[in-house]
């Protein structure tokens, strides 16, 4: 009966170790990560909540849940303009203030999920304690305006956002997504580039550096700004996606980026740090966490900024 009862243990302990869960039987919450309010994720072009079993926040949600934090993973069209992919947001945020019983949410929005919180935290800034970007192109990107040089209206335009249109249908069927709006690559396109990027800001400048590479206001109505960011295109070389990352990284004329986002683009609110040695993927703990060695592990990030809203009372 006691090598049983040992046995069951030793699987039981296997078990806790194959899911992530060990700090939370061994320890229980630390309350770390408790913030007064949700933490509502925000993913960017292209993006999921999930594609077979694989999470775009890789491990980020449960290291965030194990110390306290209520974590909600949100999912609207992979392709469209920051005000649409602002809408779908605003009602899935709406829903999660219903569920959850509490007055407002922390936003984190990655790549174009920052535009797109920046727009629900402008529209309904009483739904929102805070915005926090991650690489996100809130004064455009090097690689869309260099897409956008393509003549608009043109067969190469056409054959490309019908390539991307597909790939996005593809991810919404994979992601088993609830969210029947037709892809807008052209829309995403209009929304990345910096001529795009700068009417946005004119209508939401909330959090937005006024000066080429400076800080934006740390709370405007009500709501306070965050961003970080990387500038390190290539961080792993066992990582196909760097390869990607590095190609893409041309379009910046050597200006310090992620891949996709330049440093000083990447700026809104307080910059928590904008020199990670991230990639954008790296940025989300992807590629199945094949990150730098020589960095913080992305997750420990979020942990420590969830750890920085719940001091700030958030």
């Amino acid at each position: 009966m006691n090598n049983n009862k040992t046995l069951l243990a030793l699987c039981l302990g296997a078990g806790l170790l194959a899911s992530g869960n060990t700090h939370a039987f061994w320890f229980g919450s630390s309350g770390y990560t408790q913030t007064k309010y949700p933490v509502v994720l925000a993913h960017g072009m292209l993006g999921f909540d999930s594609i077979l079993g694989v999470d775009y926040w890789y491990g980020i949600p449960g290291a965030l849940r194990r110390d306290g934090a209520s974590v909600y993973v949100t999912e609207v069209s992979q392709l469209d303009t920051s005000e649409a992919r602002g809408e779908q947001l605003l009602a899935q945020v709406e829903e999660i203030v219903a569920i959850s019983g509490k007055s407002k949410v922390n936003l984190i929005g990655h790549s174009h999920g920052g535009p797109t919180i920046r727009y629900v935290a402008a529209v309904s800034p009483n739904l929102v304690a805070s915005a926090t970007s991650v690489g996100a192109p809130h004064k455009g990107s090097a690689t869309a305006d260099f897409i956008r040089q393509v003549p608009p209206g043109s067969a190469g335009e056409l054959l490309l956002a019908g390539i991307v249109n597909g790939l996005g249908t593809l991810i919404n069927f994979l992601s088993g997504s609830s969210s029947t709006s037709p892809q807008n690559a052209l829309g995403t396109l209009e929304s990345l580039n910096s001529e795009g990027a700068a009417r946005f800001n004119a209508k939401f400048p909330q959090g937005i550096p006024t000066t080429a590479c400076g800080e934006g206001a740390y709370k405007v109505g009500g709501v306070r700004y965050y961003s970080w960011s990387g500038t390190s295109p290539v961080t792993n070389i066992i990582d196909p996606s760097d390869l990607l990352l590095g190609a893409t990284s041309l379009t910046f004329n050597g200006e310090a980026n992620d891949g996709l986002v330049g440093r000083c683009s990447s700026h809104m609110g307080k910059v928590i740090r904008d020199n990670y040695r991230m990639n954008h993927l790296d940025e989300v703990n992807q590629t199945l966490g094949l990150t730098s060695l020589f960095e913080t592990d992305p997750i420990t990030v979020y942990r420590q900024h969830a750890n920085r809203l719940k001091n700030d009372g958030l």
